[in-house]
């Protein structure tokens, strides 16, 4: 059974009321009163849950063993800076970076991004994308038992984000033309917060590439081929934890 979102703060001793969104997805599943189900408030926080009352758009449920799970997060934090794309592309680049483990998803308007939400004219499209995208979020961390919600940092141009401190001090950015692989950089590093930095269709052009290098990025290749901008991402993560949860294995045997 999957584990369902219900905002904090929780209390053990009394009923919680539950939200109209979880009593719609309790409804759904056919779950019915006494029955237990899993609970998570997106900050780390678990409880189990047994279901008291359902009635309309709302309902009584009694938690328990209330405690912290955090298991499913690295002690390295992966941030996804990723140039916005068009149609649903972005919509499936937020779900697969949550459930490959990226804590962090900064979306950038680059300079070969079709999609536009930076001027002012566009404040109120890009604040109604940044909450469908959180409702991403939500529903991913409910699909893969994350316990705890990636953040999502405000549209914003390319040229801002460099600028935007503070950054972890490994910063990668992928390019199909780069010399050095993905894979030989986090060799030569320890595990560490990293940013992975992804261009949209079209990749980044020569002049982003040059700024970034300046900002202190490296410039990293995944391999012969040249990937999608909503591939590039999920590939670059699932790389970062096979290198790195390897070696950390490795260094407790």
């Amino acid at each position: 059974m999957p584990q369902f979102y219900l905002p904090g703060p929780w209390e053990s001793q009394k009923p919680t009321t539950l939200t109209p969104e979880v009593a719609h997805h309790l409804r759904v599943r056919r779950i019915q009163t006494g029955e237990f189900f899993p609970v998570f408030d997106g900050k780390g926080q678990v409880a189990k849950g047994e279901l008291l009352s359902l009635s309309g758009k709302t309902g009584q449920v009694q938690l328990s063993d209330i405690r912290k799970d955090t298991h499913r997060e690295t002690p390295y934090a992966i941030t996804l800076a990723q140039g916005l794309a068009g149609g649903d592309k972005m919509d499936w680049i937020v779900e697969k970076a949550v459930e490959t483990g990226a804590q962090n998803i900064a979306p950038m308007q680059c300079e070969r991004s079709i999609l536009k939400l930076t001027r002012s004219s566009d404040a109120e499209r890009a604040q109604k994308r940044l909450a469908h995208w959180e409702g991403i979020i939500q529903a991913a961390c409910e699909q893969c038992d994350r316990t705890v919600f990636a953040s999502l940092e405000p549209i914003q141009t390319f040229e801002n984000y460099l600028k935007a401190t503070p950054k972890p001090a490994l910063k990668l950015l992928l390019s199909p033309d780069a010399t050095k692989s993905l894979f030989s950089v986090l060799i030569e590093n320890e595990p560490q917060d990293v940013v992975l930095m992804i261009g949209p269709e079209g990749g980044h052009s020569p002049e982003e590439e040059a700024q970034a290098e300046a900002a202190g990025y490296q410039l990293v290749s995944l391999g012969e081929r040249v990937l999608r901008t909503e591939t590039a991402g999920v590939v670059a993560i699932t790389a970062v934890h096979s290198v790195w949860n390897t070696e950390m294995q490795n260094r407790l045997k």
